[in-house]
């Protein structure tokens, strides 16, 4: 009889590994062909061969390696690392708060690193990503510890409910003084429109290589938590008891967080809702594991940010819809959708 039970076993155990490889495969090739759109599409559509010699040899002379190299290449490579960053920090944020609901967004931290961009750009005029991207540090660990300790105070500690709560009054404030800011010097900030709707259109490659890495960096880190979130899902008390250093942990994902949400907010601005959507649906796809929903959600966020970007550019064409605004179409539904399950996937 236990035999029969270990024969039966294996299959299953063999078909869900195949599953999460199958996974990562298609999430893997969803990327690149993700970037081999967005190098192709735009207001002037470039041949397949025009790109590849672009990439390849490129020549400054012609019209097409021009867009491609100096335009769409950066912009597809900040996608990329964008998505990958808010996507992971998204997929941190909610394991270690152990809300399903949590992200960036809500949690405020974007808000932060937003708000210190537009501090470092109307007081001090600042508008180089060199200067600005270390205030947009400081914002998103500010209010990482902020909404953490307003979330703790009271018999409970830090409930999910007290941190989302924190969190979207942390923002609101924030969002009201980083307003009245730039209505108090509006042409400081007309380049930076795009920026504050949130968008990867009209970077440069200095910009990608000033954030890639700090994005690195923090998607190291965020894989090395991985292993300790999954106790810290289980609650404080029976993590201790299994061994696991909670403070490590934490400490780990507030530094990851704080590089992730704070380059990629810096790059890009604040994109919302990329680190609430993706990691529940990889959550639904391969379960509650953070090692392997932190790798999972790197690649699905990248792609769903790029995704995003190229049906920016088709469906105004010629013109151009912020990736901002396409995932708050997307994400805005999506998020009603989950409240009003009744049970939201498990951490």
């Amino acid at each position: 009889m236990s035999t029969a039970k270990s024969n039966v076993e294996i299959p299953k155990a063999a078909i869900r590994a195949r599953s999460r490889a199958g996974v990562m495969t298609g999430g893997v090739l969803l990327v690149l062909i993700m970037a081999a759109v967005s190098l192709l599409a735009g207001a002037r559509p470039v041949a397949p061969a025009s790109v590849l010699t672009a990439l390849i040899a490129y020549n400054p002379n012609l019209p097409d390696h021009i867009i491609v190299h100096d335009y769409r290449l950066p912009r597809t490579l900040l996608g990329l690392l964008c998505g990958a960053a808010f996507g992971v920090s998204g997929a941190l944020i909610q394991a270690v708060t152990r809300n399903p609901l949590a992200d960036p967004g809500i949690l405020g931290v974007n808000a932060g690193a937003a708000f210190s961009v537009t501090v470092a750009i109307g007081l001090f005029g600042w508008q180089s990503i060199d200067t600005y991207l270390w205030f947009a540090f400081i914002g998103a660990i500010f209010v990482t510890v902020a909404v953490y300790a307003l979330g703790a105070t009271g018999r409970d500690g830090a409930t999910p409910e007290r941190l989302v709560l924190s969190g979207v009054a942390l923002s609101a404030v924030l969002g009201g003084i980083g307003s009245a800011i730039r209505l108090l010097d509006p042409q400081a900030f007309d380049a930076m429109r795009l920026w504050s709707i949130g968008s990867v259109a009209g970077r440069n490659m200095e910009v990608v290589v000033v954030v890639a890495p700090f994005i690195a960096a923090g998607l190291l880190i965020a894989l090395i938590a991985a292993y300790s979130l999954n106790a810290v899902a289980l609650g404080d008390d029976l993590a201790r008891s299994l061994g696991s250093n909670i403070f490590r942990a934490r400490i780990l994902t507030l530094i990851a967080v704080t590089l992730l949400a704070g380059a990629g907010t810096a790059a890009a601005g604040p994109i919302g809702f990329v680190g609430l959507m993706v990691p529940h649906v990889v959550r639904w796809l391969v379960g509650p594991d953070q090692r392997r929903i932190i790798p999972l959600t790197m690649v699905y966020a990248a792609a769903l940010l790029i995704a995003a970007d190229i049906s920016g550019r088709l469906i105004l064409f010629p013109s151009e819809l912020e990736a901002g605004i396409v995932t708050a179409f997307i994400g805005a539904p999506a998020l009603i959708f989950l409240a009003r399950r009744r049970k939201v996937s498990g951490l």
